[in-house]
């Protein structure tokens, strides 16, 4: 099976300054709405990156301030892959991460980051190498607005 091609895509590098968090949102909402999403939808999308981009400043560059790259590709029948990189620490165990309520990050953290991302797209897909760094892989399947008159 031929391997699809997207239909458009964007790419951005940023600091992981806490700052940056809403950027990476806004982003991601500027670049869905070339498929008129409903309100739902881009909420959905922005809380997904939120939680992605969060985790890599918090987590991926506890002592510092490290690269985060947000990539967004759209496929044929309105479904988008977003993918949030970084180049930090990594995550020692990955199934373990993705438990509700698992944390490193202190007792200011509820340790739901993955699962919030898992409830509000169609897929989620966590890679990480110790020391290497961690890539969190996203896909959503938009319905769009029905149709004026429907």
């Amino acid at each position: 099976m031929k391997k699809q091609q997207p239909i458009n895509e964007m790419k951005v590098t940023f600091p992981s300054s806490s700052a940056n968090e809403a950027f990476g949102r806004a982003v991601v909402a500027a670049f869905a709405a070339q498929l008129d999403p409903t309100i739902d939808e881009l909420s959905d999308l922005k809380t997904a990156v939120s939680e992605a981009v969060t985790n890599c400043i918090v987590h991926a560059y506890r002592d510092g301030i490290g690269d985060i790259t947000l990539s967004v590709k759209l496929y044929e029948g309105r479904r988008l892959v977003i993918q949030v990189k970084d180049k930090g620490c990594g995550i020692e165990n990955v199934q373990q991460a993705m438990e509700p309520l698992f944390t490193t990050g202190g007792e200011e953290r509820a340790g739901l980051g993955f699962a919030v991302m898992e409830s509000f797209m169609n897929r989620l897909q966590v890679a990480s190498k110790p020391g290497r760094g961690t890539v969190v892989t996203m896909e959503k399947r938009l319905l769009g607005r029905p149709a004026h008159g429907v």
